[in-house]
């Protein structure tokens, strides 16, 4: 009564939730062997940092408490005989495995498991219910936890879970459940069977190539392996992941120290080279703006290559294509009361079809000045106003891989890409002779939403 012949059930206690920058503070294995014999083993470990007064509230592991505890260092052999061989189980296994591959990272050393995450195989296997964190799963099937946000006290939890399950399921269903999740890629014939083990763990882009210089796909992960595996699957996601599967001669990988390269470098590989497959991820060309510059006429429709990035005022958006645009300015029309024909939505003679259902507060009978109506629909749109950009000049940020010890810089000037480096010199390169600045509203979009999580390096005008 087991999915597989070794089990780990793991737990991590950590001072915070990212594992690139938090450590952890305590392990708890608990490792089932041809689904009889246990074994447990936990530790107490010393993050080499001061453990938040929040997280000693929450898991009662104190400062006074790790003082004297190994540190990872000395306890990673150990974690790493308990792991060997087995299918390593947790919930929200993400965090934990992450927390345990950044710490070998900082050792030099890799680390890699066969994954189940109990909060996924719950929702597969009890989709009815809507939560599936640890407390929702103990509640729900009654399960006891003497320690609870103590590391070994989860792990039994889990334990428990899991034998729970093969008592209330058929054992085919939880089986089939299981190996659907760890099942893997099923390769194409025409790839060498050891295609995975070059493509590495890591950031990056990866480009799907037939027998012809251009690709046929372009993806992005911030695991190239896992999300290169995925398009194989047996059960083809998609219709395209099965024409790929047929098509596929070769796979290209470009490596990143992080998500924003990744993103950076998957958005331009696109554009330019127009893979066959990327329908949806192509439209990115065809992003707009709304232009409220003239209040006696309807939004003008701007494209990228229409907008001076240092003067973005009256500008509102970014929107995938004209076709969203409209379809926003109705959605706020119906809520405002703004006019059809003010707004360009319709062309007619007279009152709109809304002020004719009373829906309109009448710019188009005069009932209500352009100035007035523009000034309306500023205001509803002032949250979708394009931003000017925050710095004197030109930024790079840093990304940074500990698997990989890769690091990254980016520049970007007037929400302009220039360029990235992984070297001194590139980087030197780009600062000196830097590429004539091509105003994207794509780059536009991912800066807004990752300049405000990433360290930024403002550099000498």
């Amino acid at each position: 009564m087991m999915f597989a012949p070794a089990v780990a059930f793991v737990d991590l206690e950590t001072t915070g939730t990212a594992a690139a920058d938090d450590r952890i503070t305590e392990v708890g294995i608990l490792r089932v062997d041809q689904g009889e014999h246990v074994s447990e083993w936990s530790t107490l470990i010393d993050p080499e940092c001061s453990i938040p007064s929040g997280i000693q509230a929450l898991t009662g592991i104190t400062n006074a408490m790790v003082a004297n505890a190994p540190t990872f260092r000395e306890v990673a052999g150990e974690i790493l005989s308990r792991l060997a061989g087995c299918v390593f189980v947790a919930h929200n296994a993400r965090f934990d495995y992450g927390f345990l591959k950044h710490e070998f990272a900082r050792l030099g050393r890799a680390f890699t498991a066969k994954v189940l995450c109990t909060v996924k195989l719950s929702r597969r296997l009890y989709p009815e219910y809507a939560c599936h964190n640890l407390d929702a799963v103990i509640d729900r099937h009654g399960l006891t936890c003497a320690a609870r946000h103590r590391a070994l006290g989860d792990a039994r939890v889990l334990w428990e879970f899991v034998r729970w399950l093969y008592r209330q399921k058929p054992e085919h269903e939880v089986d089939d459940a299981v190996i659907r999740m760890l099942k893997r890629a099923s390769i194409p014939p025409q790839l060498g069977s050891d295609v995975f083990d070059t493509i590495p763990e890591a950031p990056g882009v990866y480009l799907f190539y037939g027998l012809n210089a251009l690709p046929l796909y372009i993806g992005k992960s911030i695991n190239l392996r896992e999300r290169v595996a995925s398009h194989f699957s047996s059960d083809y996601r998609s219709v395209n992941d099965l024409r790929l599967s047929a098509e596929i001669r070769r796979i290209e990988i470009q490596q990143t120290a992080g998500e924003l390269g990744a993103l950076l470098r998957e958005s331009r590989l696109i554009k330019t080279l127009l893979p066959a497959y990327n329908h949806r991820l192509r439209m990115r060309q065809d992003m707009v703006a709304l232009s409220l510059s003239d209040e006696n006429s309807a939004p003008d429709y701007v494209k990228s290559t229409a907008i001076d990035p240092s003067a973005l005022e009256g500008l509102y958006g970014p929107y995938a294509s004209r076709a969203r645009a409209r379809a926003m300015l109705r959605d706020v029309a119906r809520q405002t009361r703004l006019c059809w024909s003010a707004l360009g939505l319709e062309r007619r003679n007279g009152p709109c079809f809304a002020r004719q259902v009373e829906r309109c507060a009448g710019a188009c009978v005069g009932a209500e000045t352009h100035a007035v109506h523009a000034a309306r629909l500023r205001e509803s749109l002032a949250s979708q106003a394009l931003k000017s950009w925050p710095y004197p000049g030109t930024i790079a940020v840093r990304e940074s891989d500990l698997l990989t010890a890769r690091t990254d810089v980016h520049l970007f000037r007037n929400w302009c890409w220039l360029g990235s480096a992984s070297d001194d010199a590139a980087l030197q390169d780009i600062i000196e002779s830097p590429p004539r600045p091509e105003f994207d509203l794509d780059i536009y979009r991912l800066l807004v939403k990752h300049l405000q999580r990433l360290p930024v390096i403002r550099l000498p005008a």
